[in-house]
């Protein structure tokens, strides 16, 4: 790889060479449009390998081959020499097709990484990861940055992709969700905040094991000893992420940035600093969410005014705001944005009442990981969850204990209704009722059968969305048009 770079930029090379970029999905045709018009100057050669043909694909191809892009579809294997790939996120590092990329190529790097390195040099970034919680700790810590005045972009797997915010050239500071997908291929990626919430057994298939899942999510912090004033936000009611955190500790100053975990073994209500001597935490405190960084102890916002459900929605909000206020926000402006945050959809979504009945969506629950944070939620009420779709075969034993503590009812549904069907048969406790139906359709009809006035209803799947529908946002536009329709027949507005 050519050494010379270009003055401004966090790591942006002045000759790229010849250029392969693997898929044509949404992150994939971002770096293509990035590329393309720098053909002749910094790019010596475009190669899109743009995996099966459709429609759009073709049209997208004869256009871009008409600005000097080269475009294959159908191809197995990645062929030539390269100076620089740029992988997309839904091919597996451990796939033939990447593999054979990395053979022809000097870098293999993804969408995110090359973001990073074609960014000011001055830009602040966050990168969120974790199992859960990305996506809203995302979207509350943007909202956060743009309240205290920042000009903040979210990106990565929410908003726009990293490369087309980074093209605009209108932001200071980005906040990125970033998938173990996109970390994976990240090599120099250094964000000012790293925010690791969690981290369960979850994508096995593209990384093969949980230890290669596990190892994608922690690049996240690989490169934190390069910025001054680097930053880690972990949780620490995770048993896996609060490991690092013991290591993180061990190394003391040696690992080259500061870290703020958030709660402990015990919960939220837990001080790092009192429970083992942390220099910095995030926690509640008796009720208020809190921060305390570099010396600063910040009490920000009573929990009862944050308009989010759950327990871990107050774990995404002490990230959110902590990663907000390493990079600068006021402390006040963080406590006001704070209570201005409403849910996002398909995350524990307020979807109507029917006939008395509160209905949630919260389709974004693709994992048992998830659903468990969603059932915790609504103490002290009972609510009636509505589980399935195409299973991912992880242990039920975790979700059937949750239900039997605090769930009044479950339907069970979809492709995985005969296995949970089963691990409630097996575990679940004599009160709990368990129903089953075909459908999500039919799924929300037994549960508001057995519903009363003033019970909650709950879609949230512990599955992902695949046998019935396209993808969770289709499955939860669904499940709100069919409460509409209920509520409807019922003589009810939405709630």
């Amino acid at each position: 790889m050519a050494t010379e770079l270009i003055p401004g930029k966090k790591m942006a090379f002045a000759d790229l060479g010849r250029v392969a970029v693997l898929g044509l999905g949404k992150s994939g045709r971002a770096v293509a449009e990035y590329l393309i018009p720098q053909l002749g100057r910094r790019v010596e050669s475009l190669t899109v390998y743009a995996g099966g043909a459709t429609e759009e694909g073709l049209r997208w191809a004869e256009a871009a081959r008409r600005r000097g892009a080269e475009v294959l579809f159908d191809t197995e294997e990645v062929k030539g020499a390269f100076r620089l790939c740029v992988a997309s996120p839904g091919i597996s590092q451990f796939s033939d097709f990447y593999c054979s990329a990395q053979a022809a190529s000097d870098e293999v790097i993804s969408e995110v990484e090359l973001a990073w390195r074609e960014s000011a040099a001055d830009a602040i970034w966050i990168a969120v990861t974790g199992t859960n919680g990305k996506t809203t700790t995302t979207a509350l810590a943007c909202h956060l940055l743009k309240e205290a005045g920042f000009a903040a972009c979210a990106v990565g797997n929410i908003g726009e992709t990293c490369i087309g915010a980074v093209a605009a050239d209108k932001w200071t500071h980005y906040v990125a969700e970033t998938s173990s997908y996109q970390l994976a291929s990240t090599v120099h990626f250094a964000p000012n905040v790293a925010v690791v919430l969690n981290i369960t057994p979850d994508h096995l298939a593209w990384h093969r094991s949980h230890e290669a899942y596990a190892q994608a999510k922690w690049k996240v912090l690989e490169n934190l000893p390069c910025v001054e004033g680097a930053v880690a936000v972990i949780g620490a009611v995770n048993d896996e992420t609060r490991a690092m955190i013991r290591q993180l500790k061990a190394a003391g100053a040696s690992r080259g940035f500061s870290y703020v975990p958030i709660g402990a073994k015990g919960g939220l209500s837990q001080d790092m600093r009192v429970v083992c001597g942390a220099d910095n935490a995030a926690f509640v405190d008796d009720g208020v969410l809190t921060v305390a960084l570099g010396g600063i102890e910040h009490a920000l916002l009573p929990q009862r005014q944050l308009q989010l459900e759950g327990a871990h929605n107050r774990e995404n909000a002490l990230a959110a705001a902590t990663a907000a206020l390493a990079v600068g926000a006021s402390a006040e402006a963080v406590t006001a944005a704070l209570a201005s945050f409403c849910a996002l959809e398909h995350r524990i979504e307020p979807a109507g009442t029917v006939a008395g009945v509160a209905c949630f969506n919260d389709s974004k629950a693709t994992n048992v990981d998830a659903t468990l944070a969603a059932i915790s939620a609504f103490d002290p009420a009972r609510p009636i969850f509505l589980l399935g779709g195409r299973d991912k075969g992880t242990d039920l034993a975790p979700l059937v204990a949750a239900c039997n503590t605090h769930a009044k009812a479950v339907v069970c549904f979809g492709e995985a209704r005969e296995r949970f069907l089963e691990a409630f048969g097996r575990m679940g406790a004599p009160e709990l009722e368990v129903l089953q139906a075909g459908c999500m359709e039919e799924a929300l009809d037994e549960g508001l059968a057995v519903a009363g006035a003033g019970d909650v209803l709950v879609l949230s799947p512990a599955c992902a969305s695949f046998d019935e529908f396209s993808c969770f946002e289709e499955r939860g536009d669904v499940f709100k048009a069919l409460v509409a329709q209920r509520a409807a027949a019922a003589g009810e507005g939405l709630a």
